[in-house]
This record gives C-alpha cells, structure tokens and sequence, in this order.
C-alpha cells in the first residue's frame, strides 16, 4: 500500500483516503460544543454518554458526574441483563423520552458503559439530567 503515512498514530483513515481529525473518534460525531462535561459527546442524531454504573445500590438515582463518566446507581443485580435494562429504563424516565430511543452501545459486561441517546441534543439532556453538571 503506497501513499502518505499517517503522522499522529489516533488518525484513522476514511474510505475516501482523507483522515479524520483525531478528536472526532466516531463518523457522525459533531465538533465538542464549549461547556459540555466530558461524559456527554454531541453526535448529528442525539448524543452519547459515558456512563458508570453501580449495580445493586440502595436506589435507582442519578449521580453527580465521577471524572469523564457520569455516576449512575440501580437496584438491579448485574445477571441477565437486569442492571443495564433497569439503567436504559431510568434513563428514559429521566430524559423523558421512549425507552426505544435510548440504547447501550457498549460495556454490556462491564461498569463502564456508553448509551446513546436518539433525537435529543445535549442542551436537551443536561437540562434534563440531575446533578450534570
């Protein structure tokens, strides 16, 4: 493969043979709006966030941002799935929006998850969340 060498090692290469800039990490991702915590990422059909999860908690709350995740609690035992359902649940609630559109994209065996969130940008979400900020 012949052509030019990529000269930051997080450039990943796009179909096209253009690069992509190294703080955009996912396609359909927007630019960082100013003032955004670093657990909520802007994309072009909702947003994301980085998520950690404390299953079998007391009760099902909404914690204040831990570092770069935001600190959620559920009730639900980490077996079968129960913990993350009962997080996308709680998220929906909060959020105000239908469970369909909040999805667990990855960290479906570990504490540290991401979901995204389908049609609401993050001006919405941090508005709606407790304890964002």
């Amino acid at each position: 493969m012949h052509g030019r060498k990529k000269t930051d090692p997080q450039e990943r290469w796009l179909p096209a043979g253009e690069l992509l800039p190294a703080h955009q990490k996912h396609a359909g991702e927007t630019p960082a709006l100013p003032g955004l915590p670093a657990f909520l990422t802007a994309q072009s059909d909702g947003v994301t966030l980085a998520i950690k999860l404390q299953p079998r908690a007391s009760k099902n709350e909404i914690g204040p941002a831990c570092g770069p995740e935001l600190r959620i609690r559920v009730t639900a035992p980490p077996v079968d799935a129960a913990a993350n359902e009962a997080l996308l649940r709680l998220l929906a609630d909060t959020l105000d929006c239908p469970r369909g559109k909040v999805e667990l994209i990855r960290g479906h065996t570990s504490r540290h998850k991401t979901v995204k969130i389908y049609h609401l940008n993050a001006i919405e979400v941090l508005a709606r969340l407790p304890n964002a900020s």
